[in-house]
């Protein structure tokens, strides 16, 4: 069996699949996703990518399209990490951690797990305030444990096989708009309060969104209260696209995984 998860195995089975294994360990967040999408969005979507990604990952690995294909790599899922790095969205309501928190989280999960005899690990994020965090605490581990760690927030692993599939770059990954309710119309419709009502254009856009020069990176007190939540307007969101822009991404997270086996066996 290519994939299990960690809840359901015995520790025996724990200490047998870190031998040649790669453990997966999904990270999410619970905050205001504006006023139809839930709390618990950027946890829900991480889920769903990697769930269909190890899923085509299974399938690839019982039929495999060449004889030499190499057989689907061992992955251990961990149960998702719920909570993230969120104090920007408080205003509303969210359960953040502090940076230093959701650092030493990592830190001690990434512990736990190479004590328990796994070498190979992989971070899937779903909340754009965990991805600096999440990749310093990769860096940070890699260099005092005997341990190859990889990272990635799952908008950033497309296939690449059809460039409008790629979804729209300019609302990419955003928050509560066009992309993200696109998703969860596919992944988990009944959570999506319909309509979705049209976003009232905000000027002047956020800094955060905008910065006043290329390369530059801007937060401005206040922001995201102004902007009530959501970066784009999503009445527009679509389930059709939202699914293949699921698939689309999971086809991109499976390659990535099949990747990281490759170079870090």
């Amino acid at each position: 069996m290519s994939q299990s998860r960690l809840t359901e195995l015995t520790w025996r089975e724990v200490r047998r699949a870190g031998e040649q294994g790669i453990a997966l360990l999904p990270i999410g967040s619970q905050e205001q996703h504006a006023g139809h999408l839930p709390m618990g969005t950027d946890t829900l979507l991480v889920e769903e990518v990697v769930d269909r990604a190890l899923d085509l990952l299974d399938r690839e690995g019982s039929t495999p399209s060449e004889p030499s294909a190499p057989p689907a790599p061992e992955v251990v899922r961990l149960p998702a990490l719920p909570f993230g790095h969120s104090p920007h969205h408080l205003f509303a309501a969210a359960v953040s951690l502090s940076a230093a928190t959701l650092g030493a989280v990592l830190d001690d999960v990434l512990d736990s797990l190479v004590t328990s005899g796994y070498r190979r690990v992989m971070v899937v994020n779903g909340h754009g305030g965990n991805d600096e965090i999440m990749r310093l605490a990769v860096k940070r581990f890699a260099l005092r444990a005997r341990v190859t760690v990889a990272a990635c927030s799952y908008w950033t692993v497309t296939a690449d096989e059809d460039e409008d599939e790629a979804g729209r770059p300019d609302v990419t990954p955003g928050h509560a708009g066009w992309f993200e309710t696109s998703l969860m119309l596919a992944a988990r419709p009944e959570l999506v309060r319909t309509p979705v009502p049209a976003r009232t254009p905000v000027e002047p856009p956020p800094l955060f969104d905008h910065p006043p020069h290329p390369g530059l990176i801007v937060e401005r007190h206040g922001e995201w209260e102004r902007v009530d939540g959501s970066t784009d307007d999503a009445s527009g969101a679509d389930a059709d696209r939202g699914g293949r822009l699921l698939d689309d991404r999971a086809r991109g997270l499976a390659r990535a995984i099949r990747a990281f086996d490759a170079a870090s066996r």
